[in-house]
């Protein structure tokens, strides 16, 4: 990622596979602005899902609100029981304390936003070393705790 200033104007330019990754996997995340220029106010990622990938098991964040917009395909949000599916173009917010999860319905790569106060969690999340199937649940329950984040128990 390239970045210059011009008069307290900070352009950022990640192109390509610039930027930092954290995930490389069916879900791939790119930071494209991790705070340092918004006071930690909001940051920045592309997440790329595989086709028919699910996402993460339906959690609640206790101390931010997500905002998503989808550059690409369409990506199905889940709350509770109900979903919606968000095509490009649309824009999605979850507040603070409505669970939520996604996830790629078709064969398209969506994107989303995200506040920075994740992006470490991200960091930490792409350290994990998966067992035999995947992640263990547990380790990464306790993990999410650590950011304000806990899974839904509808």
């Amino acid at each position: 990622m390239s970045e210059r200033t011009m008069d307290g104007l900070a352009a950022a330019r990640a192109r390509g596979r610039n930027g930092e990754v954290v995930l490389d996997g069916p879900i791939r995340i790119r930071i494209l602005e991790n705070g340092t220029n918004t006071g930690h106010r909001l940051g920045l990622t592309e997440n790329v899902l595989a086709p028919a990938t699910t996402g993460p098991p339906q959690h609640i964040q206790r101390e931010h609100v997500e905002t998503f917009f989808v550059v690409s395909g369409t990506v199905r949000f889940t709350s509770g029981t109900g979903h919606a599916d968000v095509p490009a173009g649309g824009l999605l917010t979850a507040p603070i304390g409505v669970p939520r999860t996604f996830a790629n319905p078709d064969a398209d790569e969506p994107a989303t936003f995200t506040p920075d106060r994740y992006i470490d969690y991200f960091r930490e999340l792409s350290a994990l070393r998966p067992g035999p199937d995947s992640l263990d649940p547990a380790v990464v329950l306790d993990l999410m705790s650590r950011y304000a984040t806990e899974p839904y128990r509808g």
